[in-house]
């Protein structure tokens, strides 16, 4: 939950979209759903932990929202014209603050499921709250206010796993280093700690000493998972762009439509520091940002999205296919699109294991950067991502590494970004070698790289190693149930005897789009125009009966 600026200077222009004048047609819309009534002071609208919460227009009255895991502190003030909610209002997620009425006045109440129909439906409302929702949710995490604060070690790697997991999330969040004894101090004086470890602390005062990422999720009230009898016109398993394009234009069109993802919103392109050729965005945007404008407008049309659920299993149950999660109920859709895309391979080293979170990284945003300062940064890859994340880290570390095991980046990157990093002197590029050891005592010191023509060794100081090569796909979930090919990715159209859509598989109802799917181009743009377009064969194939089709299989 957010308010309003919490200092008297001019408003940023964040701060002015987090808290629009709604118009009076939207507000006359809003009348005709909702119930205009009076509240009294002390009033409890709603209380941490609920499922959901109405929306609450203020016409003459103040509302102060109560943080109660800090005795009930007042977080900020919402005054009179205001109206009430972020962006977990519109996804369903529960309140981890409360909201209790600071004076006596007229308000306007709207239910959370009336809201999100007009959201969907209502251009008057959806242009003023939806760019407010959203607004309020990047103010909470530049204040680091919100639902979570996380306590560890810097370098672990529980507490950098769950800080990826609720930055990539958007979820707001504070970090407490465990080295600084002040901080350490003043939360121990309201709680007992676990002396070791990683601990999350949710609003609602719990302690979670060294939670996965789904155990958080569920304390948040995160894990939006539907009921498990609930049938969808479409589950879409991977919320990559393509599967969060698949979601918009399927919502956008009146199907059921849920979205799963086993990390986080955006996939492997969330990792991206930086992306120049994505079309309407002549000076780049980040992965994250994308993908959270892309999540946006899948809940803003009624898409449901469930992170963090890892699907295990799909198979055909009674006319529909079932989806097994490894920790969850099983899911029900009428069809699947298969866009869990592909996963980044690993080095070939025995001692790998020992340095992944604390020196070794998969990714290249802002979270991962700060390891870069003050030492060497060595990326692995000759992608598009590597060279994105190359360009990023070079303005942080002393010096940035390119290792590929090819000639050149001609051959995997596009030229914009080859040029740029043959041209930049914070960057060299090493080719045809590859590492071969990685050393240090308590974190990644150094590394080997062996040239494979004449096996020269050359060591490198580091302790931040970007590690982006090739692409293992992320298919054996779907089991012997679709056929793939040599390499497991997903085979569609005519390769897989499906002749009415290029993104069918071999069994009807089911499609894959994006990385995951063999052929495919592996750019951002190629799979959220294959996201978009896969919807008009689900419509086509929901259109002619399914149910019957399969039975009669």
């Amino acid at each position: 939950m957010s308010d309003q600026p919490r200092t008297s200077t001019a408003r940023t222009d964040l701060e002015r979209q987090a808290w629009p004048a709604l118009s009076d047609a939207a507000l006359d819309v809003l009348r005709t759903h909702g119930v205009e009534r009076h509240a009294e002071a002390g009033e409890v609208i709603w209380e941490v932990g609920q499922p959901g919460y109405p929306f609450i227009h203020l016409f003459d009255a103040d509302l102060d929202i109560v943080d109660r895991g800090r005795d009930d502190a007042v977080v900020v003030t919402i005054t009179a014209g205001n109206f009430v909610g972020e962006l977990g209002m519109l996804m369903g997620q529960q309140t981890f603050f409360a909201g209790v009425m600071r004076s006596t006045g007229r308000i306007l109440v709207v239910e959370q499921d009336e809201l999100r129909r007009l959201v969907a439906t209502v251009p008057e409302v959806s242009d003023a709250i939806v760019s407010a929702y959203a607004a309020r949710r990047k103010l909470l995490i530049e204040w680091a206010d919100g639902a979570l604060t996380i306590i560890g070690d810097d370098n672990d790697r529980t507490c950098l796993g769950l800080r990826e997991y609720a930055s990539r999330n958007r979820i707001p969040f504070r970090f407490v280093d465990r080295a600084d004894p002040d901080a350490m101090a003043a939360i121990r004086q309201s709680r007992d700690l676990p002396a070791q470890g990683t601990v999350a602390i949710a609003r609602d005062g719990a302690v979670l000493h060294d939670p996965d990422r789904l155990t958080l999720a569920r304390a948040l009230g995160y894990e939006l998972l539907p009921e498990i009898d609930e049938l969808f016109d479409l589950v879409v398993v991977g919320a990559g762009p393509g599967g969060l394009a698949a979601s918009v234009y399927g919502a956008s069109e009146g199907l059921k439509t849920l979205t799963i993802d086993d990390t986080a919103i955006g996939g492997q392109a969330g990792t991206s520091s930086r992306i120049e050729n994505y079309l309407g965005f002549p000076t780049g945007v980040s992965g994250s940002e994308l993908a959270y404008l892309g999540e946006i407008q899948a809940i803003k049309f009624g898409a449901r999205v469930a992170v963090p659920y890892r699907a295990s299993g799909l198979a055909r149950r009674d006319g529909h296919f079932e989806i097994t999660l490894e920790a969850g109920p099983r899911i029900n859709a009428r069809a699947v699109v298969i866009a869990s895309g592909a996963r980044y391979r690993k080095l070939p080293l025995d001692n790998l294991g020992d340095y992944e979170g604390n020196g070794v990284y998969y990714a290249a945003t802002e979270l991962e950067a700060r390891y870069a300062g003050g030492t060497n940064a060595v990326i692995v890859g000759g992608g598009n991502s590597a060279g994105q994340a190359a360009m990023f880290l070079s303005r942080h570390a002393e010096h940035t590494y390119i290792v590929v095991r090819r000639e050149g980046l001609a051959a995997t990157m596009s030229d914009y970004l080859s040029t740029r990093i043959a041209r930049d002197p914070r960057i060299t590029l090493v080719t045809h070698s590859e590492v071969t050891e990685l050393r240090g005592d308590g974190g990644l010191k150094a590394l080997t790289l062996t040239d494979r023509r004449t096996g020269e060794a050359t060591d490198i100081e580091t302790r931040a190693l970007f590690v982006m090569i090739g692409a293992a796909p992320n298919a054996q979930w779907a089991g012997d149930l679709v056929r793939t090919d040599e390499k497991g990715f997903v085979l569609t159209g005519a390769a897989a005897g499906a002749a009415d859509s290029p993104f069918a598989t071999s069994v009807p109802g089911i499609f894959a789009i994006g990385d995951v799917r063999s052929g495919s181009v592996k750019r951002v743009a190629s799979a959220v125009g294959e996201g978009s377009v896969v919807v008009s064969s689900v419509h086509a194939w929901l259109s002619d009966d399914p149910p019957a089709k399969q039975k009669a299989r």
